[in-house]
């Protein structure tokens, strides 16, 4: 059976991160959502999304096909359901589309309200959804402890040093060729995973539930509170509280990060800090590219969503429930206002619009270190963002 991931109404509001990647891209737990299914599947799985992501995200099919809704968690009772689906039949949850069996010829014609005329099975257990920003870290430790069950099953961690302090050992796994000494582990609080290669460097402290994909570096002294995921070939330092980032971003120095989302390529400067938390304790409010408005996000802990390729400068300070779009690069003195539209160039004394060539030039410079090429596929993509987020800047 060939699988389809689809983007459903969710890819809307997890913009900016969605800008530049469909939904099941998202990292939570271990790995992206899509590394999920194929885990469970035991298969590669395609994606079915924005026409403009597509060149990069490619959609494969074949003479029969079953598309699943790629703001998903899998697990085996979801999966049997799935794998039971007849022709031209959808299975579905509180009237949201989880998955449909599918002929070649109709993938084209498909549309959220495809279950409305077809057969449909309602998916009796609970599932686990990623609708808003903030459910990316709110759910990160549901998603640290099944990713970790299933990373470890019938597995033996790498021995850990003698030079470390280790509390719930049992719940620590090791990859091969990760670095760890003089380090304080906690994992009762939840699983500790590092993964292949990665590095944490002498006094740092560590609370579970806490990833380190393979490739990434916790700096000296860094004090980690979970549930935290550091995706591959990141750098961070400082203070981290129940944050994710996605990848090939940086926070190598302190500062403080919480309850914070960071896409790929960024990279905070030193001794950038956010708020995660209002002076009046009030509930958090969240710019929405959907609504075009502030939205109550029900959390009174919210603090820094920012999306693919921004940056900051040493001693940037973010308000409590900032969103930055793709491409920004924020500096001076002062907070930036809550909403920081993509290719925006300035901080708290107003913005300019950041010339998408300069963003290239950067992008190039920046992916060129970790040895992968800025393809023009990329280019057409935060070109395509710039275009759609014009209106957000003033020219």
């Amino acid at each position: 059976m060939n699988y389809i991931l689809f983007d459903d109404k969710s890819w809307d509001n997890l913009l900016p991160l969605t800008f530049t990647r469909p939904v099941c891209e998202i990292r939570t737990g271990i790995f992206t959502i899509k590394e999920k299914w194929e885990n469970h599947l035991n298969k590669k799985v395609s994606y079915l999304t924005k026409d403009y992501l597509s060149k990069k995200f490619p959609l494969l099919t074949e003479s029969e096909n079953i598309l699943i809704n790629g703001s998903v968690f899998p697990d085996e009772d979801l999966i049997k359901n799935i794998n039971e689906l007849k022709n031209n039949s959808t299975l579905v949850k509180n009237e949201q589309l989880i998955a449909l069996k599918i002929d070649k010829k109709d993938i084209s014609d498909f549309n959220f309200n495809f279950f409305k005329n077809h057969k449909t099975t309602e998916y009796q257990k609970d599932i686990i959804k990623i609708n808003w920003l903030w459910e990316i870290f709110s759910l990160n430790s549901k998603a640290i402890e099944s990713d970790f069950k299933w990373v470890t099953k019938n597995r033996k961690s790498q021995p850990i040093s003698s030079t470390n302090n280790l509390l719930g050992k049992e719940n620590i796994f090791i990859e091969e060729g990760a670095k760890i000494e003089f380090v304080t582990i906690n994992a009762t609080t939840g699983p500790v995973y590092i993964g292949k290669d990665a590095e944490i460097m002498e006094g740092c402290l560590v609370r579970g539930p806490f990833v380190l994909c393979d490739h990434s570096t916790l700096k000296l002294g860094a004090k980690i509170y979970g549930p935290t995921t550091i995706g591959p070939h990141c750098k961070v330092g400082g203070e981290v509280n129940n944050s994710v980032i996605f990848g090939y971003s940086n926070k190598a120095h302190d500062g403080f990060l919480g309850n914070s989302v960071i896409a790929e390529w960024c990279n905070l400067g030193a001794d950038t800090n956010n708020s995660n938390l209002k002076n009046n304790y009030a509930e958090v409010r969240l710019w929405n590219y959907e609504a075009e408005k502030f939205i109550n996000t029900g959390l009174q802990f919210c603090g820094l969503f920012m999306g693919d390729h921004s940056k900051c400068a040493i001693n940037t300070m973010f308000n409590t429930g900032t969103v930055v779009g793709v491409s920004a690069n924020i500096f001076g003195e002062g907070f930036p206002r809550n909403f920081v539209p993509s290719f925006s160039w300035g901080g708290a004394h107003g913005f300019s619009v950041y010339a998408i060539e300069k963003a290239f030039e950067v992008a190039e410079k920046v992916m060129e270190r970790r040895g992968i090429n800025f393809t023009d596929t990329d280019k057409n993509i935060l070109m395509k963002v710039f275009e759609m987020t014009s209106k957000y800047r003033k020219p």
